[in-house]
């Protein structure tokens, strides 16, 4: 399923089933100490990786607890090369269609209840199914975010440690304050948290034996025309929101100007991405740009190649996340949202982001549904000038630059 279609069963039929699972009240307050705990995490793999310090954090606090997790079929790769919690206790839902996200939430809601969780951790923000399924979890705690006094979306009024979701703060530090509310008896519960001292970064990706050197003669094969080049990736999809990309025509430019100066440019993506890369291989007319959209199979063949290349351009989403997980710099574009919330928690970073007065406009409160025409004038602030600027002293910084 697309991400309209998503947002239009949430909102036609999310707040009525909240409604009725709150007539049937909060459940019973548990005693003891949490044997059990289940994480609600669906949506973008970036997520997971921005999660890394709550997962730590609920280890840390409750060692002897079995920590499971709930995502999305298509971002369960990420979490187990993140190495968070064991494979087996991994659960997933598929989104390809309605019908099979009906048919795993029957059997991933028998698995819940069979498990018996003490608690159940909902790090959606305003996302509807995601509280009805901690509900129908079981477990007698359920923490989640709630607005409180503010006017955001109804998700229901069983979360019985609500708490409270701060569009000011970083999103890893909110998602701490979940696992604090656990035991917490303030109002709101995160009253009292700081976390400015909190670890945030991920764990690196263990390497194989082998593997690195298995993909770097593999490139060397298929684009012999980089041997001893410098190599940059682009990465220039919106994913899921295209939005959030940068125009192309400034990617082709940026592109343009690192293959001048005798560096090689590999365009990133999915398959379906391949015409992106095209027209920035068209307008550079250079065999240093290579098209190696579709090349990978895997997130960890592409965490790979990240440790081969030299540096990162990238709008925002899963690429740019991805990258704090090996040695590679990066740059990021934001613009429909903002770096303050979900910027990657890495010194190897450098984030461009114009503030102009309506970013950022995809928020909690609208699904990320932006009101935007399309004409994202808040990454055309960008000048691809000063991204190529930056990427020079990224480049001359490494040894041999």
């Amino acid at each position: 399923m697309d991400v309209r279609t998503q947002r239009r069963i949430d909102r036609a039929v999310g707040p009525l089933i909240c409604r009725a699972l709150s007539l049937l009240g909060k459940g019973r307050e548990p005693s003891g100490t949490p044997r059990r705990i289940l994480v609600l995490l669906l949506s973008e793999m970036g997520s997971l990786v921005l999660g890394c310090s709550m997962f730590r954090r609920l280890r840390e606090k409750y060692p002897q607890a079995a920590i499971h997790a709930l995502v999305f079929e298509k971002n369960r790769e990420i979490l187990d090369l993140l190495e968070l919690i064991p494979p087996e206790n991994v659960m997933t839902l598929s989104d390809r269609s309605l019908g099979g996200l009906a048919a795993d939430s029957l059997a991933v809601i028998r698995t819940m209840r069979a498990l018996r969780f003490d608690v159940v951790i909902d790090c959606e923000l305003f996302a509807r199914v995601s509280s009805i399924f901690s509900w129908f979890s079981g477990a007698p705690l359920r923490v989640g975010f709630h607005p409180h006094t503010m006017e955001g979306l109804y998700r229901g009024d069983f979360i019985n440690r609500p708490v409270l979701y701060n569009p000011y703060r970083h999103i890893s530090e909110q998602f701490l304050a979940l696992v604090d509310a656990i035991e917490s008896r303030d109002v709101p519960k995160n009253k009292t948290g700081r976390y400015g001292d909190v670890p945030k970064d991920a764990p690196k990706l263990r390497m194989r034996e082998g593997e690195l050197e298995a993909m770097h003669s593999r490139l060397l094969a298929d684009f012999p025309v980089i041997g001893g080049k410098k190599l940059v990736l682009l990465y220039p999809s919106g994913g899921l929101l295209p939005i959030r990309a940068w125009p192309l025509e400034y990617f082709c430019r940026t592109a343009e100007g690192i293959v001048s100066r005798g560096h090689a440019v590999g365009v990133i993506g999915m398959p379906a991405d391949r015409a992106l890369a095209g027209a920035i291989q068209e307008h550079c007319r250079s065999p240093l740009c290579i098209d190696l959209t579709g090349y990978t199979k895997t997130i960890r063949e592409l965490l790979v190649i990240f440790h081969i290349a030299s540096l990162l351009i990238t709008n925002d989403g899963g690429p740019g996340q991805f990258a704090v997980m090996t040695p590679i710099r990066s740059i990021l574009l934001f613009g429909p949202e903002t770096p303050v919330l979900y910027g990657p928690n890495s010194p190897g970073t450098k984030v461009f982001y114009s503030g102009i007065a309506c970013s950022p406009c995809l928020t909690a409160y609208n699904h990320r549904n932006s009101p935007c025409d399309g004409d994202n004038r808040c990454l055309k602030a960008i000048r691809p000038e000063r991204v190529l600027d930056c990427a020079l002293e990224m480049l001359a910084e490494e040894p041999g630059g």
